[in-house]
């Protein structure tokens, strides 16, 4: 039959009736093709991939031909899916996830076309409709097995479990208790308990569910909760702190309320986040037990205050600072509510406690000192402060002055070695992060840096600096973890130091002298300040989690047409690498972001094994300076200043008062509708690294695509995908990881041998927080805390979930 005659026939309004659905095919095709052609030419022109400008003219052809009833359309579209299948091959090879927007979508029309195909040839197919139900389970079916293959990569023989006891200079270690946030102030996140191990995981069971009742209750802070708790055990009651910093003491083995303190933080205190990571516990030196706070709990607040409480009641300590407070803001001048907070728990060494505070993001560049500050953990009296632009100022300031404004703060967890006496620092940032042409030679000398501070005096013993003038966001965010780190000549007391941009090093904590290689490499040059550009930047030669640079065929999306839009956002951007500097004349791509790397859930680490458990994110931030002027008229103000909220990522909007230009971040590179990130997977991953030799053991994408989706909708679906986590892990000597963190909502066991999951359980709410573990009666407990994260887009709840062994 000539395509004349089908055409005659088609043409009679009966059958036209008949035909209209190929009608509608045709003009999507058309609508598809005109759409590739536009942004397809556009991605030539910045040079990149010409495919989409070819598939464009042919889905443009193709729909023309079928609109007209002619049966070649429907030949030429399959013509173009042979072709888009060999690009696709030939550019991302097996790689399922890099498969799924290049072909899954082209197969759906391609599904579509074969079933119009009999009606446009006027034969009956019945093998047409065969063959594309097979193609759709193959190609459908074989993406989404490639791309879930969760097999570790890279497994390695484990080495040989060391024969010496690793010691531990802290205070309390862990045990049957939990009795400091990272297990001990060594943070190893590592506990010697193996009731539960990897023979019997799988019989682990929920038992107790307590509820902070800490849940958002104003419009102001909807929208700003993650509680990123982690509860101690010591005796017999474990002790925890709520978003909002209500202090709760519960029964470990039933989960029963013992009682409860509320501070009554204000939400316009609020800063970024609503969070609490822990509270910090101490015991009075040869003190009576029965004296009034001889075992106390202390906390760091959101409005800048520390608490101390009796551990055994709740009540605050009398002889603390001022019945039981000390505000840390004394000396630091005007202070809006919300740009200091303290979300950390504070870290003692011999009997000082030594707090931070964050001080809230991209706000302005007068904003309060970052200033340190040690306090009597007795009496509250301030013992020292580190200002460390005004080294002569040991107490408060003179009158009428302050402590020096924004400079770098310490918002994380510091870890201690009462042994040395030294307490160490993950510093920030100063304030504005992303400009750094008004900073002081000193703020530039210790931001980003690890510092020492000798806890008896406050002044700093040393410091190790991982990234020189940042303007990245790479403040340290993670714990350094105590370990003691085989060399040939016997065990060094060292510091295993991660960080956002990847790098692992390891430092002589003694010292900071690096144990293990580590380089200075020229980075790139340029952007919007040339003059304050570091030639080089440190680069560790032990670890890194960071992965190769970002190309063209790395962009994502759900479908060609977003992973268009995303190459061609991404060949107009400025990248140049690691390290690209902040461009003023278009958007600059960071990678890795802010996020890590790895962040304030930092990692475990095994003694006896040997092995270092990171969890990382593993995505890109697409950023744009704005200028001052054009930030105004968006209504981009400071905290505390009118249309001075904050919403959405940190960094989107920042006004960065007292640069020329103003911040909006896009963490993690997502597209405005489909909410899609632009790079592909995996945003995240699970690593075991040998402590000695830093080579990796085993690697795997960690989490999985069932909370997640496109238009915000979860798709239910246990695929590992490798999804952006927050929360770090738990080693126990029973072989086992116990980790939450990833946006799955799920806790999980891993088997530290293997990577394999071998136990899972789905929480209440987002788990952005570690868990940890403890033994009470004689049964070893699990731990979690199911708050939810606002940034993590996880359900916000107050759920602290236990798990056990059946009795």
């Amino acid at each position: 039959m000539s395509d004349a005659t089908r055409v005659s026939r088609a043409s009679h309004p009966g059958r036209r009736r008949r035909l209209w659905p190929i009608i509608l095919l045709g003009a999507l095709l058309a609508l598809i093709g005109i759409v590739l052609i536009a942004g397809g030419a556009w991605l030539v022109a910045v040079g990149g991939s010409a495919y989409y400008l070819v598939a464009g003219i042919g889905l443009l052809v193709s729909g023309a031909l079928m609109i007209s009833g002619r049966a070649v359309g429907a030949w030429l579209y399959i013509l173009v899916f042979i072709a888009t299948l060999l690009w696709a091959y030939w550019e991302v090879g097996l790689n399922g996830w890099a498969l799924l927007p290049r072909v899954v979508g082209p197969a759906v029309l391609l599904f579509l076309v074969l079933a119009a195909l009999p009606r446009l040839t006027g034969y009956r197919w019945p093998g047409i409709l065969a063959a594309m139900a097979v193609l759709l389970v193959v190609l459908v079916g074989g993406g989404v097995v490639i791309a879930d293959r969760n097999a570790p990569v890279g497994q390695e023989p484990l080495p040989a479990p060391s024969s010496i006891a690793m010691s531990d200079p802290v205070r309390l270690a862990a045990g049957p208790d939990w009795p400091a946030y990272g297990g001990s102030d060594s943070a190893r996140r590592y506990s010697p308990l193996n009731q539960i191990n990897r023979e019997n995981v799988s019989r682990l069971q929920r038992v107790w569910v307590a509820h902070t009742g800490d849940l958002p209750s104003s419009e102001f802070a909807e929208g700003k909760y993650g509680a990123e708790t982690t509860p101690l055990k010591v005796g017999d009651t474990l002790f925890l702190c709520s978003a909002k910093n209500i202090m709760i003491a519960l029964d470990p083995a039933t989960g029963r309320e013992r009682w409860r303190y509320d501070p009554k933080v204000p939400d316009e205190w609020i800063p970024y986040t609503a969070a609490c990571r822990g509270v910090t516990y101490y015991e009075v030196p040869n003190a009576d037990p029965a004296t009034v706070c001889a075992r106390r709990i202390i906390e760091g607040t959101l409005d800048g205050r520390l608490i101390a409480v009796d551990a055994g009641n709740g009540t605050p300590c009398p002889d603390f600072g001022q019945s039981g407070v000390v505000d840390i803001k004394v000396g630091m001048g005007e202070v809006v509510p919300g740009m200091v907070s303290i979300t950390s728990p504070p870290t003692i060494v011999r009997g000082v406690i030594v707090t931070g505070h964050q001080v809230l993001d991209g706000q302005k560049r007068d904003a309060p000192s970052g200033v340190i500050k040690g306090f009597d953990a007795v009496t509250g009296a301030l013992r020292w402060a580190w200002d460390m632009t005004r080294p002569d100022i040991t107490g408060l300031p003179p009158e009428e002055q302050t402590y020096t404004r924004g400079t770098p703060n310490m918002w994380t967890i510091a870890s201690g070695d009462e042994a040395l006496g030294l307490v160490y620092l993950p510093m920030g940032n100063s304030a504005v992060d992303y400009w750094s042409s008004a900073r002081t030679s000193l703020e530039k000398e210790f931001a980003t840096s690890i510092v020492a501070l000798n806890v008896e005096t406050g002044k700093p013993a040393w410091h190790f600096q991982a990234v020189h003038n940042d303007v990245w966001d790479y403040d340290f965010g993670s714990q350094a973890t105590l370990v003691d780190f085989p060399t040939q000549n016997g065990p060094v007391p060292a510091l295993v130091v991660p960080s956002k941009q990847g790098d692992i090093f390891i430092l002589d904590r003694r010292t900071g002298q690096a144990l293990v290689g580590m380089e200075e490499r020229p980075v790139p040059q340029g952007g919007v300040e040339p003059e304050q550009r570091a030639k080089t930047q440190p680069f560790s030669l032990y670890h890194t989690l960071r992965k190769p640079e970002l190309t063209e065929a790395m962009m994502w999306g759900m479908s060609p047409i977003d992973q268009m839009i995303c190459r061609i956002q991404f060949r107009t951007a400025s990248y140049q690498g690691y390290f690209t500097p902040p461009t003023a004349d278009r958007h600059w791509i960071e990678y890795p972001g802010y996020n890590g790397g790895s962040d304030w859930g930092s990692v475990a680490v095994d003694p006896t094994r040997g092995i270092i458990i990171a969890n990382y994110n593993d995505m890109p931030n697409y950023n744009e300076f704005v200028p001052r002027g054009e930030a105004e008229r968006l209504g981009w103000a400071p905290r505390g200043q009118e249309r001075g909220e904050m919403g959405g990522a940190e960094g989107a909007g920042d006004p960065q008062i007292g640069a020329p230009y103003a911040i909006n971040v896009n963490a993690g590179w997502r597209l405005p509708v489909t909410k899609l990130l632009c790079k592909e997977p995996p945003y995240g991953g699970i690593r075991a690294i040998d402590l000695k030799t830093g080579k990796t053991l085993w690697d795997r994408p960690f989490g999985t695509a069932r909370a997640n989706g496109p238009f915000g909708i979860p798709s239910g679906l246990p695929i590992t995908i490798g999804t952006p986590n927050n929360g770090g892990p738990v080693v126990t000597a029973g072989g086992l990881i116990f980790i939450a963190a990833a946006t799955d909502n799920l806790i999980r066991a891993i088997d530290i041998e293997t990577g394999e999951t071998v136990w899972q359980d789905a929480l209440p709410a987002g788990g952005q927080a570690t868990p940890m573990t403890y033994e009470a009666n004689s049964r070893q407990y699990v731990v979690v805390m199911a708050g939810g994260h606002h940034f993590m887009e996880t359900p916000i709840g107050d759920a602290v979930v236990a798990y056990a062994l059946p009795q």
